[in-house]
């Protein structure tokens, strides 16, 4: 079971990113994914998720508007738009899939 995060850097507050997820080793399509961040001194906390299928999708409140979370299950991959990103979005994203963890991919957002 493999999963890996890319996409992070550094942006400018009103930027955007795109982070990916890529898993394999299971059968992706039967899972949820989830998108987590934690930035520095605080705890991981949960920012989208992402049913099976793509039916369903939920956000933290901190985010609802401004992130987009979505998955191709066809190349066993989630996806975690991120547009309007301020300072406080800085952290480590991870994914989980299946209650797998990325090692994480660094987001900065700074002027």
């Amino acid at each position: 079971v493999q999963v890996v995060e890319s996409g992070g850097g550094l942006v400018q507050p009103g930027g955007s990113l795109r982070l990916s997820c890529a898993a394999s080793g299971f059968t992706f399509s039967r899972y949820g994914v989830s998108w987590y961040r934690q930035a520095p001194g605080k705890e991981r906390e949960l920012v989208a998720r992402i049913t099976n299928t793509g039916g369903t999708k939920n956000y933290a409140d901190s985010v609802k508007g401004r992130f987009t979370i979505s998955r191709d299950n066809a190349k066993n991959t989630a996806t975690l738009q991120m547009n309007s990103l301020k300072p406080e979005d800085t952290a480590v994203y991870y994914c989980n899939v299946r209650n797998s963890w990325g090692q994480g991919t660094q987001v900065t957002v700074s002027s």
